[in-house]
Order: structure tokens, then sequence, then C-alpha cells
């Protein structure tokens, strides 16, 4: 009897792997679809004007019911609070958008990608989305976004969550930017799919787990997005010494910051900094963690935003 269990076993797994690495693409879009499914989340799309914008949606809705908004970061996309999600959605409406330019939603090749741009972008695609109110996150590029909006329009942000949002001004110059002042290249940028691992190197200090098949479409995605997304964090980068701050002082809503201590994308000096800026804020630093802690440890990093969300709303 264990005999044939170990061997239906092995059978599945190896059909599996044939699966995953003969048809990558479908074996990635099947993988992902039930890993929503499992964190309580839907792929949906919406069109406004000539821009598709690709979006993750779950929990919840109706009177009563609280609205999570969350952004990623630069070179990522929605998936990148999939699993955490699966700690919010038994509670919250939870809404996880692909900017322009990013994940599965429309590529503006010649638009400004700078941060007010960004954050005029997401406020047209909310109100388009009838969401008036709500309870904003964001990751690096997506957390300075979160600073400027709440900064822009306090009236329809209820808190902050930051996971080592980008562009604070004054902090140590991180291994990913040192390298970009000292010759211009991003170590967040793959020109071919092989460089993607080095992506995922200094962006995560605890590698989440993925199949073969999410590697390879992502790495391809990644290097198809080279020029435009290139272009983007030179954008950025321009942006870098003046930062967010004077945007961060005008927050007045409550906000939780969390940081790896480990990360190489964005050095933890700006935790510091940024919690002295926000009058409202604390501060979480991760021992051990890198630059995705909602990625590298989606269990802890959705119970702490539980647990600030439970302060704030009790």
């Amino acid at each position: 009897m264990k005999r044939k269990l170990f061997t239906a076993v092995l059978i599945s797994v190896a059909g599996y792997l044939a699966f995953d690495y003969g048809l990558p693409e479908t074996s990635a879009k099947v993988g992902l679809a039930l890993e929503r499914m499992r964190c309580g989340l839907e792929a949906r799309t919406t069109q406004i004007g000539d821009v598709e914008i690709a979006y993750l949606e779950g929990g919840p809705q109706g009177e009563g019911v609280e609205t999570i908004v969350l952004i990623h970061g630069f070179g990522a996309d929605k998936d990148n609070f999939t699993r955490v999600s699966a700690y919010l959605t038994d509670r919250y409406h939870v809404v996880i958008p692909d900017l322009p330019g990013f994940g599965d939603s429309t590529r503006l090749m010649d638009a400004n990608y700078e941060i007010a741009a960004q954050v005029e972008r997401l406020h047209g695609i909310l109100q388009a989305m009838d969401i008036k109110r709500f309870h904003m996150g964001g990751s690096s590029m997506g957390g300075a976004i979160t600073i400027a909006y709440a900064a822009s329009y306090p009236a329809e942000v209820s808190s902050l969550w930051l996971l080592a949002p980008g562009g604070v001004a004054g902090a140590v110059d991180s291994e990913l930017f040192a390298e970009y002042r000292k010759t211009g290249k991003s170590l967040l940028i793959a020109s071919k799919p092989e460089e993607f691992a080095t992506v995922m190197d200094i962006a995560t200090e605890k590698e989440p787990w993925a199949p073969y098949s999410v590697k390879h479409v992502l790495a391809h995605r990644a290097a198809a997005d080279y020029e435009l997304h290139k272009r983007i964090f030179d954008q950025l980068g321009s942006q870098a010494d003046t930062g967010i701050n004077a945007a961060a002082a005008k927050v007045k809503a409550p906000t939780l910051i969390v940081w790896g201590e480990k990360d190489r994308a964005l050095h933890v000096s700006g935790a510091g900094i940024l919690q002295k800026i926000i009058p409202h804020s604390e501060l979480i630093v991760r021992e051990g963690i890198g630059h995705l802690p909602m990625l590298e440890e989606p269990g802890q990093a959705g119970k702490d935003y539980l647990a600030f969300l439970d302060k704030l709303l009790k």
C-alpha cells in the first residue's frame, strides 16, 4: 500500500513538473489563479479612457466594511500583495491595482511616471471605481505614491501602511542607489531574462518560493519591459534628492511604517527619518528581512497590519 502511494505521489509530482516546465505560461496562469483564490482575491479589469487597469479585489463589501487599497512598487505588480491579502480579505474589502506601466495594465510608453503624475493617475482610477474613502498601503515606489496621495487627498485616506517607501531624502545610500549613482544602472531592471535572478537578489533577503513557471514568466516580462522601466526608473531617480519628505510632513493619517533591516534596495535608515516626519506614526523594523516584508514574511506582515488596524478602528 505504501509503495503504491509513493508511486502515485511520484507520478503526480513528475506530471506537475512536466507541466510547469513544458508549458510555463499556462502553468503560471493556473498557479496564480489558484493562489489568488486561496487568498480570497479575484482578477478583474476596468477600462478608464484608453487605459485598461488590471486589479485584484476580494473580501466583503457593503455598509460598514472598510476598504484597503494596496499599491505595488517599481518593477512589481499587484501579486506582490496576494499572499499577505490572505490575512485581510476575511474582514476587509481589498483592492490591488496594477499601476499603468506595470503588471497587466496598459503600458504608456511616453507618459510621465514621476510620483505626482502617478498620484493623479491613481486618483482618477479610484474615482472611476467609486472608491471614496479607504486605508492605503504601498511598497517601495508604491509607498512614495501612497505618501504623496495622502498629502494631496487627506479626506480620502483613513490610514497608511508604508512598506519601505521610496524617496526618503537624507537616508544612507542603499546598495541599489550607490550602484545607480556610480554607473547609471539600476539593479532592479533586467535587460534579459537571466538577469531577473539579480533583481530578486537585491529585492529580497528571504526570497519567497515560486514555481519555475512563475519565475520564467516574470523574467521574460521584465526583459520585455526593460526600455520602459529604465525610463521610469530614471524619472524617479531624478527626484531622489528632493524625495517625499515634504509630502510626508503633510500626512495627518495614522501610519504604520515597516522596514526590513536587511533592505539592499532602500536603506533602513530611511525608516527613522520618516517616523520623525510623520506625526502619528509607528515603526516596525524586521530583522533578517529585505525590501519586501509582505512577500518575505506575509504572515507576520499581515498580523502586524491587522493589529495596527484593530487599534485604529476599535
